[in-house]
């Protein structure tokens, strides 16, 4: 049965505007699934029987591949790149939007067989693994988008039970095909995911061969460093000290930027406000792996870890809080970014809307201490933003894992679990 996605509904808008759309994400997201479900004809470009007949097609007549019914789903076109430069001429020549899809999991190499943009004929939309909501983990109950109408009065229940069902969706992930498997069962589909990342995609991604006992060593120092704005250097190494051979910061660029073309990780961009004062900001990435469950498989961590020491699991339900605050952001044509200045004060997620409004969010675990903490920082935070030149915050929010309640504290803040939140 099909889960219908939050980008089932940018797509449809996407092929209003464009006469092409390219979905991008991770290995087994749900790519292919949810463009398949608007397509009115589909090429596998990877059908293994199709294959070498696809390329062979791609290389002498790209656009005998694109004919077909519209919009025509094009299913990891980047195993043929000449595929992009046809589908925008024949996007030009046709004159009329909604004509192709195009699916990928990775960002095809550099190649002299690409020699447009695409600008004007692409739409981009990139897709990840499901949110609590998609996944039905999530009420829904409290909708982002109607936080930024600052809602006098909230009261939602959080549909999480327990922290040991919190932690295990946190090591479960959001992958599709994993949310009806038995528990112990789902819980492999990450640890074969990350198996998959290091003996083969690493290195397939660009035809570059890379050692698969490094790439796990780097995956484990990105785990135990996520939510940081961690140097390349310091993963450097915490590499080295399990690696007997010599080891650039080139390297470990390179093998970060061949998971990052895969959308294994996916780092959050820091936010510059006009601020009262003159403070300093680090401007520096923060690193987050796409799904918290590839961050546990990393480390070989479980459920049961993660509830035995809560402080290291805030830092993986982190990573779950914001993957989904990013797939509810996307669809209100907004970004999520992190702020940290050099007096140490900072905001874990940014909701910035293209309309410059913005929302300030902390996560916490859960805990009336961690809560009120939470609650003060953002105070803080608040006071120092220049209003003179930018608008107010639309809404202070804790996002929290545990708790049986969403509400309106006296002060204006909003306390919401994450099994109460949507798009």
């Amino acid at each position: 049965m099909y889960r219908p996605r939050i980008t089932d509904n940018i797509l449809a808008r996407k092929l209003k505007g464009k006469g092409a759309v390219l979905i991008q994400g991770p290995k087994w997201c749900g790519k292919t699934t949810s463009a398949e479900q608007t397509a009115k004809s589909i090429l596998y470009m990877s059908k293994p029987e199709d294959v070498k007949a696809n390329l062979a097609a791609a290389d002498i007549a790209p656009s005998k591949l694109l004919q077909g019914e519209t919009p025509r789903l094009i299913d990891e076109w980047q195993i043929a790149p000449k595929l992009w430069d046809a589908v925008r001429f024949e996007v030009d020549h046709r004159n009329t939007v909604g004509q192709f899809i195009l699916t990928g999991s990775a960002v095809p190499p550099e190649t002299d067989e690409i020699f447009h943009t695409g600008t004007g004929r692409f739409a981009w939309i990139k897709m990840r693994p499901m949110s609590l909501f998609e996944s039905g983990e999530s009420s829904g109950e409290v909708s982002l988008k109607e936080m930024f109408n600052q809602p006098e009065k909230l009261l939602a229940e959080n549909k999480i039970e327990s922290i040991d069902r919190l932690a295990f969706l946190i090591c479960r992930g959001g992958w599709p095909g994993a949310i009806d498997m038995e528990d112990d069962i789902a819980l492999e589909q990450a640890l074969d995911y990350f198996d998959a990342i290091v003996n083969s995609d690493i290195s397939r991604v660009d035809n570059v061969k890379r050692d698969s006992e490094r790439a796990k060593r780097l995956m484990k120092s990105y785990a135990r460093n996520q939510g940081t704005q961690t140097a390349y250097t310091v993963l450097r190494d915490d590499i080295l000290a399990n690696d007997a051979e010599s080891l650039t910061e080139d390297t470990v660029y390179a093998y970060t930027n061949a998971l990052r073309k895969i959308f294994v990780i996916e780092d959050m961009p820091a936010w510059n406000p006009n601020l009262r004062s003159k403070t300093a900001i680090r401007t520096s990435d923060t690193r987050y792996f796409t799904d918290p469950s590839i961050a546990t498989a990393s480390l070989g961590l479980g459920p049961n870890d993660l509830v035995k020491d809560l402080n290291t699991m805030g830092l993986f339900f982190e990573t779950l809080c914001v993957r989904d605050l990013r797939v509810y952001a996307e669809s209100l044509d907004g970004e999520v970014y992190h702020y940290r200045d050099k007096s140490g004060l900072e905001c874990d997620a940014v909701i910035h809307l293209r309309n410059g409004s913005f929302g300030l969010i902390e996560i916490k675990l859960g805990g009336d201490h961690l809560i009120e903490e939470g609650a003060e920082n953002l105070k803080k935070f608040r006071d120092k933003i220049d209003t003179k030149k930018m608008k107010e915050p639309s809404f202070l929010m804790v996002l929290t894992g545990t708790g049986k309640y969403a509400y309106r504290r006296e002060d204006g803040v909003y306390v919401v679990p994450v099994g109460c939140l949507r798009d």
